[in-house]
């Protein structure tokens, strides 16, 4: 898995009309680019944001009317001793907020050493906001799964399996249905904070589902707008074997929920069997309702062995 990366210019171009910001210095660093590495001080991309005056290298650094206050009341010396600490901290960017305007002295830096300075009438609590949830999400723990991801009765489902059972008809009739795709074959998971997964579909393959025999279906274009979906929260996944896997490798009952990790988080799991004349796409909503009254406290399971109990005592 490669390192996350984003230069300046993306950055920039990414919240032009969110934050209205206005490029000052640095324009010729447009393309610097910085990454996990270049961040390593920071934990999560949560932390890749502060305010000057909590200062911490390698961070995007926002500059309110206090910092600005900072860098400019005092005595030449010990402003420009401030202005040109800014340097050793390499922050990536700097962001002026609150409409500040930027001391002359800390603009001709920004230019010597190539930093990108940006400036915005937003305030510095709001610019802060954004940029650390766009950085959380950008630099999150990722991964790569092979399966089909689809929003079944508002779930994000994972759908695996053995090769060749019929993972993307089962997509194809889950979608009839009125469910909705995701993504087919690849599924890019994005761990985004510590307990929540997210899945999206790779651009390339953006409301496609490939189906044996077939080919390549636009599912867009032959269900219309409400059957794919951008995204979605991964909240089960559904294991698709053969008769002969489930006798060898699973409990016919488990007495608990099994569950799989994905990217450290435990992820509920169901597996199902495959054969000639199951409906498998009942199955899977019957899962996925199963899984909705357990995530409300209603275990069908553990009822039973209760009323088991209750029979024998």
């Amino acid at each position: 898995m490669k390192p996350s990366v984003i230069s300046a210019d993306v950055l920039f171009e990414d919240h032009r009309q969110q934050l209205r910001w206005q490029w000052q210095a640095g324009l010729g660093a447009s393309e610097r680019r910085f990454d996990e590495v270049a961040v390593r001080q920071a934990r999560s991309g949560a932390d890749l944001v502060g305010y000057l005056n909590y200062i911490h290298p390698y961070r995007v650094q926002i500059l309110g009317p206090r910092e600005v206050a900072y860098l400019t009341n005092g005595t030449p010396d010990d402003c420009s001793r401030r202005i040109a600490r800014i340097v050793t901290l390499e922050p990536p960017v700097l962001v002026l907020a609150d409409g500040q305007t930027a001391p002359e002295a800390l603009l001709a830096m920004c230019e010597r050493a190539q930093i990108p300075m940006f400036a915005t009438e937003q305030s510095s609590a709001f610019v802060i906001d954004v940029l650390r949830a766009y950085l959380s999400k950008h630099f999150a723990d990722r991964t790569t799964m092979h399966g089909v991801f689809m929003d079944i009765l508002g779930m994000g489902v994972l759908i695996t399996g053995e090769s060749g059972l019929g993972k993307s008809e089962l997509g194809l009739e889950l979608i009839s249905r009125g469910n909705g795709l995701v993504a087919d074959d690849a599924v890019d998971l994005y761990r985004i904070n510590q307990t929540t997964i997210e899945a999206r579909c790779p651009d390339l393959l953006q409301n496609l589902l490939e189906v044996r025999g077939i080919g390549l279906l636009d599912i867009r274009a032959i269900f219309g707008e409400t059957a794919v979906r951008r995204k979605m929260r991964l909240k089960l996944i559904v294991h698709l074997v053969r008769r002969e896997t489930l006798e060898r490798d699973y409990e016919r009952l488990p007495s608990e929920p099994l569950r799989q990790d994905v990217l450290g988080i435990p992820v509920q799991k169901v597996v199902i069997q495959v054969m000639a004349g199951r409906n498998i796409a009942v199955l899977v909503e019957a899962a996925v309702r199963n899984t909705i009254l357990q995530m409300r406290g209603i275990d069908t399971y553990q009822d039973f062995i209760e009323r088991q109990r209750r029979a024998m005592g």
